[in-house]
């Protein structure tokens, strides 16, 4: 029976979607906690993900190629609280997968001051880990390190765009040397700021009840834009209600004044967290839009 398993595990495609440490070695800017993470899946049959105070990740490869892929780490949203972990996680990694493209789902620690010394450094430190690691394992996992991107939905692109403008700096500690900047962010219904008209849940549960206008600047990512920040790829509804528009709009306005390259998709209708599957669009599907602009920047 034991060799049975073991050849069914050394044969599965799945094998390398196991749930992996992000960092074996000791996770950075951690306090000990016991591990409360728990899974639950509602009545909407989104998975959940609640309490993350040990980051882990899944890859998903793409079909084996000649030559080297794109990969994308994919951030599913949640405010900073849970986790919304299938229809902005492991789904977006099959769609990927389908397009031969390999994806890293991340799964990023939830901000907490119990399980952080600053909680606000954690979601960073874990993308630029999970970057790293992708760059790392570009010749074993057949990935091109200059096509590595990220990918984020509402406080999940609030990480993905601050990842994409903060990459100068280590925020780990451990990291020195590596190459920390995305090559291309995708962005969907995103967090961009910290100011009135971003989030507050995600706000609160990043920076506390009375942040510093310091902070607020930091992760404010509209105010980080440069010119090496990289091109992005941007989905939004207009009658969003929980990330106002303006959040993409502003980040948008702000690539383009320093002539990076964007691409922004408003929909009049969809409402917030759709996901894939915007069911107001009929057969406008945003993933196609996606797929014609990844290849008009070779990254298919």
């Amino acid at each position: 029976m034991k060799k049975f398993i073991l050849i069914f595990l050394f044969a599965s495609p799945l094998m390398a979607q196991d749930y992996l440490p992000l960092y074996p070695a000791g996770i950075p800017n951690s306090k000990p906690v016991a591990n409360k993470q728990k899974a639950n899946k509602g009545a909407d049959g989104i998975e959940r993900i609640s309490d993350v105070s040990v980051p882990t990740y899944r890859f998903f490869p793409a079909p084996a190629s000649k030559n080297p892929q794109s990969c994308v780490v994919i951030c599913p949203g949640g405010g900073y609280r849970i986790l919304a972990s299938s229809h902005e996680g492991y789904d977006i990694a099959a769609k990927f997968n389908e397009i031969g493209v390999s994806a890293l789902v991340l799964y990023y620690r939830l901000p907490a001051d119990s399980a952080q010394v600053e909680k606000k450094y954690a979601p960073l430190q874990d993308a630029q880990a999970a970057i790293a690691l992708v760059r790392t394992n570009a010749a074993k996992w057949k990935i091109d390190p200059a096509k590595v991107g990220i990918m984020g939905f509402s406080a999940g692109g609030h990480l993905a765009a601050t990842a994409s403008t903060h990459f100068n700096k280590d925020y780990t500690g451990s990291l020195s040397g590596a190459n920390l900047r995305p090559d291309f962010s995708i962005l969907l219904y995103p967090v961009i700021s910290m100011r009135p008209f971003g989030h507050g849940g995600s706000k609160q549960s990043l920076l506390g009840k009375n942040p510093t206008e310091e902070e607020l600047a930091l992760f404010s990512n509209e105010e980080q834009v440069t010119a090496q920040t990289p091109k992005a790829f941007i989905v939004h509804a207009s009658d969003d209600t929980a990330v106002p528009l303006k959040n993409s709009l502003l980040y948008a306005e702000r690539l383009t004044a320093n002539k990076v390259p964007v691409d922004l998709h408003v929909y009049a209708k969809g409402g917030h967290g759709f996901g894939l599957n915007n069911k107001t669009t009929s057969g406008d599907l945003w993933f196609d839009r996606l797929i014609t602009w990844m290849k008009a920047n070779q990254l298919l």
